[in-house]
């Protein structure tokens, strides 16, 4: 992408818990676009960070280290706060175990120095030869997260939320208080959360995944409940914010009638159904229209609503580090 066009500085936040060799080879690939880099050891059982101290000389570095483990999330907020505190005005998360490419930096801050985002993330489900590649099962539940993520965020034209390639900006990342962010794997789909009740505009970064012989501690069967709790919960509080809260529309009427109505249609539906089966006497056409008609007003609605939810998404940006021209 070739060099940052206007004087930003940027800060990179990487978690290090157990990354091994891979962090020294990470942290040599970051360009010189990046001001300061912020390693983050959540309490490491392997020490990762060890050779860093004995081999690396970068003055950019600063180690920061957790007496306990705070997960992902945690470390993430850690460098956050500590990018913020030394005037940060991008803050890029890399991962540690070597699957980002740091040479993609320039690409990924550039929606924000330009001022077409707020928070720029990765997506490796661009690419039709990359998605060719890779095994059923994590297409599957990538669309499957990323459905639920558009529902409790209200980011309809975004992909693959869990991806932690991030960089955002420090308007954005001020508005949110980090206290309330999810800590362990729910962090990325939380923040993102979070962001939309900041009205922050999120935009999508193609990109190349890589996976080699890393270690992943993340157990699918352990953390599906909690997504599906969190993302749950978040879009009930969305809802009550968005529409109920901040303001009050027909879209907020459409939003209470139409599940209403769908539920009533149901309810007396099965209702007469039952009653002519328990007398053998058969519904009438008007019973039936009466069941049909509250069904077919609340979907109505209830796509109405979820039409004017795909174009509320935000489309102006917070951040404006690009100086007017004259």
């Amino acid at each position: 992408m070739g060099a940052i066009p206007v004087p930003v500085l940027i800060a990179a936040v990487v978690p290090c818990y157990r990354v091994g060799h891979k962090i020294l080879d990470v942290l040599n690939r970051i360009g010189p676009e990046i001001g300061l880099i912020y390693l983050i050891d959540d309490a490491c059982p392997e020490n990762s960070l060890a050779q860093v101290e004995q081999n690396c000389h970068d003055k950019r570095i600063r180690i920061i280290k957790h007496k306990e483990n705070q997960g992902v999330g945690g470390a993430v907020c850690t460098g956050y706060r500590e990018a913020l505190n030394d005037g940060a005005q991008i803050v890029v998360k890399i991962d540690g175990d070597g699957q980002m490419d740091p040479a993609l930096v320039p690409g990924l801050v550039a929606p924000i120095i330009y001022g077409k985002a707020d928070y720029v993330k990765g997506n490796r489900f661009f690419f039709l030869n990359d998605v060719k590649a890779m095994p059923r099962i994590r297409l599957f539940g990538n669309a499957a997260l990323s459905f639920m993520t558009k529902l409790s965020t209200g980011y309809w034209q975004i992909f693959d939320p869990t991806n932690g390639f991030t960089a955002v900006s420090s308007t954005a990342l001020r508005l949110i208080d980090l206290s309330k962010v999810s800590r362990r794997y729910f962090f990325e789909s939380d923040f993102l959360f979070h962001l939309a009740l900041s009205r922050a505009v999120v935009l999508d970064f193609p990109m190349k995944a890589v996976y080699e012989d890393e270690k992943s501690s993340l157990k699918p069967g352990r953390i599906i409940g909690s997504f599906l709790r969190g993302h749950f919960l978040n879009w009930l509080r969305r809802l009550l914010y968005t529409y109920f809260i901040r303001g009050f529309s027909l879209a907020s009427l459409e939003l209470i009638l139409g599940p209403m109505l769908m539920l009533m249609s149901v309810f007396f539906g099965l209702t007469q159904w039952a009653n002519s089966i328990y007398s053998n006497v058969p519904a009438t056409s008007g019973t039936v229209m009466l069941a049909a008609l509250p069904a077919i007003l609340g979907m109505q609605m209830t796509l109405s609503w979820l039409q004017y939810d795909v174009q509320s998404e935000p489309k102006i940006p917070l951040t404006s580090l690009t100086p007017p021209t004259q």
